[in-house]
């Protein structure tokens, strides 16, 4: 059987263990917590991997924002993104419907489009991003699908009517 303190001896496993160490205090808990000790074979590689699985886990949710489920797909929002152009940063803002959302935890993303002088413009904004100061709902859609990729291909008006 090997331990804990011996499986941590190889150098990638130090390396993220103690990446993990310097960024979360609660992650450090978690490692001290784990006293188990680890089989040779699959098993440990599946326990070793459990465990740092809880670790990042715990980095990512201090990381995420708590306001972030505030919309959903079909409504009308105002993205305000930072902007930063040399030693001054400026409040740029990005309105349309979103029209989609992807990913979850940290690597969460959606996509807003709007009509610009007659052309479509989509961005996709990472959710949990620090760039994003807030994120306003104009007006609430109803739709019936996760994805308005319809959208795309309608023309004028009607490529901004989702029900209200």
């Amino acid at each position: 059987m090997i331990t804990l303190s011996q499986r941590c001896e190889t150098a990638a496993w130090q390396a993220s263990l103690n990446f993990a160490l310097e960024r979360s205090e609660k992650a450090k808990w978690i490692l001290l917590s784990c006293n188990f000790p680890l089989r040779v074979g699959s098993s440990a590689s599946a326990l070793g991997g459990i465990l740092m699985n809880q670790i990042i886990d715990v980095i990512e949710k201090e990381q995420q924002k708590a306001d972030a489920n505030t919309f959903k797909v079909g409504d009308s929002v105002r993205v305000h993104t930072r902007v930063v152009e040399g030693d001054k940063e400026r409040i740029q803002i990005f309105s349309g419907v979103v029209i989609g959302r992807k990913g979850r935890g940290l690597n969460e993303t959606f996509t807003v489009r709007r009509i610009s002088y007659g052309e479509g413009v989509e961005r996709v904004f990472p959710l949990h991003s620090p760039r994003i100061a807030k994120i306003e709902v104009e007006q609430e859609g109803r739709v019936r699908r996760a994805r308005l990729n319809y959208l795309r291909t309608r023309k004028g008006k009607e490529a901004t009517a989702v029900r209200e």
